[in-house]
């Protein structure tokens, strides 16, 4: 592959909110998710939100992974992002659809540092 990397941007809906409001299980999710893609963890941060919700991300070593967490919603922000062609991000991200319950799980993998994206127009509109 011709990239610097590999960048998977995923919507999680209908997960279970008491996994998603609980910044110890998300952290550990997150950090067993890395590991299970063969990341090499360099730096972990979370946060938890009053009344709700938890943001955070895993640093490795070939770049990281992020979650923002809307319990309110059943819905999860999720972006892994891997340097170079050995860690496949998609294992990560399975990983997490899985381990917070997530009923529905859409995903685009980008590719990065190949040039300009083409953004389809309907999705550059704001």
């Amino acid at each position: 592959m011709d990239t610097m990397g590999r960048h998977v941007i995923a919507e999680m809906w209908d997960c279970n909110i008491e996994i998603l409001n609980d910044m110890g299980k998300i952290e550990q999710i997150f950090v067993n998710a890395a590991l299970k893609a063969g990341a090499e963890i360099r730096e972990v941060a979370f946060h938890k939100f009053a009344p709700q919700g938890v943001s955070g991300v895993v640093i490795i070593s070939e770049s990281h992974l992020t979650i923002h967490s809307f319990p309110e919603h059943g819905y999860a922000s999720i972006d892994v992002y891997t340097c170079g062609d050995v860690i496949d991000p998609n294992v990560a991200c399975n990983y997490i659809s899985e381990a917070i319950e997530a009923k529905k799980c859409e995903k685009i993998e980008v590719p990065r540092g190949i040039g300009p994206i083409q953004v389809p127009k309907q999705q550059a509109a704001l």
